[in-house]
């Protein structure tokens, strides 16, 4: 079985089935961008159990596979082929998702990747699963190689986006972030009585399973602490801009 088939095949088993809903916006939005500190004690929340954290470099190895931007961190098919999928343990329940690590071979050259897939049970704690397009700039012609990569903080000029799942509705939504600087820890919707923290999935959405707060302001907090705050994101399967980005780490 092909690495393109199997990837898919997790995608799909990954993925809670719903029905298709929800209409179409387009909102402004507002944000605000404050520190803040993170006492969560699971595996994607807990700052001391992450597995890849910023200034750390890891050594490892790379494969390629026959990436198009999409797998089991859900995102859309990508123009760009910058991408790779990572190990399960590095993956961490989603938590990766849309980070961005530079990847040096044992001759010098270098990349940055989006992570976008997860590699399954073949793939080694550290190993890196990149696209074709990526691999070749490294070391064209090869099958595997020694690499060391480290997870980046970049520079990004847009703001972060936001997109609800289909089927979500007043009574069950789940909603991702895309076009993250840094890797994000949690989603929390603005409630009458509070803040309300949304579970995270294996699949890179976080729901809110009885639909609290489904379509009001949404709180977003990176791996770094750092809080946005966007107003007027509602629930639609349309990708809708936030008003700004998360500051560098």
């Amino acid at each position: 079985m092909s690495r393109k088939k199997l990837s898919a095949r997790v995608a799909a088993a990954l993925t809670v089935l719903v029905a298709v809903g929800g209409g179409v916006y387009f909102a402004q939005s507002s944000s605000a961008v404050t520190p803040v500190s993170s006492s969560a004690s699971d595996v994607t929340t807990s700052a001391a159990k992450d597995r890849v954290t910023l200034g750390t470099t890891y050594k490892g190895i790379a494969t390629y596979y026959d990436a198009d931007g999409t797998g089991a961190c859900s995102f859309a098919r990508s123009s760009t082929l910058m991408v790779a999928a990572l190990n399960t343990a590095d993956y961490q329940g989603s938590l990766m998702c849309g980070a961005y690590v530079k990847v040096t071979a044992a001759n010098g050259k270098s990349i940055t990747v989006k992570i976008v897939d997860l590699c399954p049970g073949s793939c080694k704690s550290r190993q890196l699963d990149l696209s074709k397009q990526a691999f070749d700039k490294l070391a064209p012609g090869k099958g595997q190689i020694n690499v060391t990569w480290k997870l980046l903080s970049p520079k990004l000029t847009s703001p972060v986006r936001y997109v609800y799942k289909d089927g979500s509705t007043q009574w069950w939504c789940g909603v991702q972030v895309r076009n993250h600087r840094n890797p994000i820890r949690t989603i929390e919707f603005k409630t009458a009585s509070g803040w309300f923290k949304l579970t995270r999935r294996d699949y890179n959405y976080f729901e809110s399973s009885t639909g609290k707060g489904c379509g009001n302001t949404i709180r977003i907090t990176d791996v770094n602490g750092n809080r946005l705050i966007d107003k007027g994101i509602k629930i639609s399967t349309s990708v809708q801009k936030g008003a700004k980005q998360l500051p560098a780490a």
